[in-house]
């Protein structure tokens, strides 16, 4: 081997080394983030700030926390928003109810929304930092690639907005599985809110009929919603094939 082809290889070798490096660090970096937000706060949170914890009991223990603060309860509110989307540590259905006591519903629905829309921006975006690799490691690569594959099917929109329109259902994982699968940022965000929406106001009406006093208005929210949910189980078929057209026409 002569001179010449020996330094051109020992210029490859070593700019190959940087290349490695450079990854390793980027690798490290995103890790340490996720770690910090996904693992460090929540257990921080649990272990550090029981007390914190321990006020949000109850609707009326989440009234009284939000109630002391008055105006800047406004932000609290939408900052924890963010962060139940986010880490998912803070029941974010128990302070609706109490946004729509305290707030009223129309005022409610509108925090609410900045909220989610922050929060879901945040999860989304972080996974897309992130990657795949990453986000299998703490969220179990069978979980996600469950949802990305579904989010990567024609009925993606479909299962988006079910999932954020019914409460109990896993929705935690979501934002973070939409931001390393095949789904635009706009339509995801577009029909996972149109989802929250109707299920937050729900939730923001019977904490507004709750301050009113108006106990057969929660009954008839309660009712309306059993029976949305029976209506999406019974026409699932007829619902599926309107968003198929949908999903066709909007991505030719």
């Amino acid at each position: 081997m002569d001179k010449e082809s020996f330094k051109e290889n020992a210029h490859k070798t070593k700019d190959q080394v940087k290349q490695n490096i450079k990854k390793a660090k980027k690798t490290i970096l995103k890790l340490t983030l996720l770690i910090g937000i996904v693992i460090a706060v929540p257990v921080y949170i649990y272990f550090y700030q029981q007390d914190f914890i321990n006020q949000f009991k109850s609707f009326n223990d989440v009234i009284a926390y939000l109630e002391q603060y008055k105006f800047e309860s406004v932000f609290i509110y939408i900052g924890i928003q963010i962060l139940q989307i986010v880490i998912s540590i803070i029941p974010g259905q128990a302070f609706q109810f109490a946004a729509g006591y305290l707030y009223g519903f129309f005022p409610g629905l509108l925090f609410s929304v900045i909220g989610a829309f922050l929060g879901t921006t945040l999860s989304f975006y972080l996974a897309r930092l992130l990657g795949k690799s990453a986000l299998h490691l703490f969220f179990g690569e069978e979980q996600m690639t469950y949802f990305i594959e579904r989010l990567n099917s024609k009925r993606a929109y479909m299962i988006v907005f079910l999932l954020y329109l019914i409460p109990g259902l896993p929705k935690d994982v979501v934002s973070y599985a939409a931001g390393v699968s095949e789904m635009k940022f706009k339509a995801f965000m577009a029909f996972s809110m149109a989802g929250r929406i109707f299920g937050m106001s729900g939730s923001l009406l019977i904490g507004a009929l709750y301050f009113h006093h108006h106990y057969i208005g929660m009954g008839i929210i309660a009712v309306v919603a059993v029976v949305a949910f029976v209506l999406c189980i019974i026409y699932r078929k007829n619902i599926n094939r309107y968003l198929d057209k949908f999903y066709d026409r909007v991505t030719r």
